[in-house]
């Protein structure tokens, strides 16, 4: 029973982020799906009529709905990713409403990092701008699978399907160039509700979706199931009762894949080897488990094995480096800087760290290279090579978001530095020579 549960919460949920420049209609569209698909709760809606009508509006701001922040309401923008959970008979959503301005560039890599799906608005009036290319440039980073370019405010230029065309296009091949898999585009007026749950009577001429109607059939690619088995061990279990004397499991989360008992398995970064004896989930035994189920693991040998271990199939074990290149997005107001030493969290294992090198800096405006900017600042996204006091055993982000991604964190006050995207790390090998630095850290 909890299996069928698991598997159909897989097919049933869509995570999905919005992006666009300042005043494209961001959260009025989101107020709009969430007030036109009746997932609004009575009193939310009175709250929303109430502000409208004290500022003098004849209808209700459906952008309240979702500008929670009283400096957002005030302003008039979104400033904080707002995240809303909603339904209908057809699928479960987790929505990330994301600012557009330049500088909140790091909320929307927040928002669209476990996203499937991102809706990039478009004012009709402004067309592609570079704030445009630039969460196109994000989504594309972020491997993103599916995006909709909903362009907006089409009652503002009459509901022309040229003008919808024309940005449509250039947009098409600017996403498409950067490696963006699928792209639709959406003519919509968030404001008047045209093509957003219902379709527009004003543009007769489209023949395509409506927002609402894609987002609860295109297909979700998330399967966990399909990635090579990753399991990173969370807490060891030891209960040394009477009634179970020599139990040994090892708990967690499976991070992809599908693990069976009586499969060989490596422990990382140890290169110990062993076999599943059994696994154990809601305290029953199981023959497999898969993911993201937590269940725990108990293993034929008795090994070493403590949290931040990683246990895997002996036959499609990642490779152990100690040598991190990696594209980052810095979060911080501090700046990260060469020889900058951090913490690196990765899965369930945190290690110390320094940043040994940061080649380049991405331009997002023409996509362009600064080579050797010296350091990031907040909103930057940059390469970056960072050299780890242990093995750390990493995919590529292109292979696995979950297991490809990690994050860099202060030492001092454990602030979170910079999210890093795994891109092709050293090879596996042995360090030339342990380093230590003058604080006692050893590399």
């Amino acid at each position: 029973m909890t299996s069928t549960t698991e598997q159909l919460s897989a097919t049933t949920l869509l995570r999905f982020a919005t992006a666009g420049s300042v005043d494209d209609g961001k959260s009025t569209l989101v107020g709009r799906l969430l007030h036109d698909s009746k997932s609004v709760l009575e009193d939310q809606l009175e709250a929303v009529e109430r502000v409208s009508a004290d500022r003098g509006q004849d209808a209700p701001d459906l952008a309240l709905l979702t500008d929670g922040l009283r400096a957002e309401r005030e302003q008039g923008i979104t400033i904080d990713v707002a995240y809303r959970y909603f339904a209908t008979a057809r699928r479960r959503f987790i929505l990330a409403d994301t600012p557009g301005h330049v500088q909140y560039t790091r909320n929307m890599v927040t928002g669209a990092s476990t996203a499937e799906l991102a809706v990039v608005l478009v004012d009709a009036r402004n067309g592609v701008v570079e704030q445009t290319r630039r969460h196109a440039a994000v989504a594309a980073l972020l491997r993103v699978p599916h995006v909709v370019l909903a362009v907006n405010k089409m009652d503002l230029v009459g509901y022309e399907e040229s003008v919808f065309a024309a940005i449509a296009d250039e947009f098409t091949a600017y996403a498409t160039g950067l490696g963006v898999p699928e792209i639709t585009a959406i003519p919509i007026s968030a404001l008047a509700g045209d093509n957003v749950v219902e379709p527009s009577a004003n543009m007769d001429w489209y023949g395509g979706p409506t927002v609402l109607e894609h987002l609860e059939t295109v297909p979700v690619s998330h399967d966990l199931t399909a990635c090579p088995a990753r399991f990173p061990v969370q807490y060891v279990i030891r209960p040394q009762s009477a009634e179970h004397p020599d139990y040994r499991g090892y708990a967690g989360q499976i991070a992809s894949g599908v693990l069976r008992v009586g499969e060989a398995v490596t422990v990382l970064p140890s290169g110990r080897t062993s076999v599943i004896e059994g696994i154990d989930a809601l305290g029953e035994p199981v023959d497999i488990a898969w993911a993201p189920q937590s269940v725990t693991l108990r293993l034929a040998d008795d090994i070493d094995i403590s949290r931040g271990d990683l246990i895997a199939p002996s036959a499609s074990a990642p490779a152990t480096t100690q040598d991190v290149e990696a594209t980052v997005c810095h979060v911080a107001d501090q700046p990260l800087a060469v020889g900058a030493r951090v913490l690196l969290k990765h899965t369930t294992r945190t290690v110390k760290a320094i940043v040994k090198e940061i080649p380049s800096k991405l331009t997002l405006d023409d996509l362009s290279q600064h080579p050797e900017p010296g350091q990031l600042v907040a909103n930057d996204i940059g390469r970056v090579v960072v050299r780890t006091a242990e093995p750390l055993a990493l995919d590529a982000y292109a292979d696995s978001r979950r297991t490809g991604s990690f994050l860099l964190i202060d030492p001092a006050d454990g602030t979170t530095l910079a999210a890093g995207m795994a891109g092709e790390s050293f090879a596996s090998r042995a360090p030339e020579g342990a380093v230590q630095d003058e604080e006692g850290w050893d590399f």
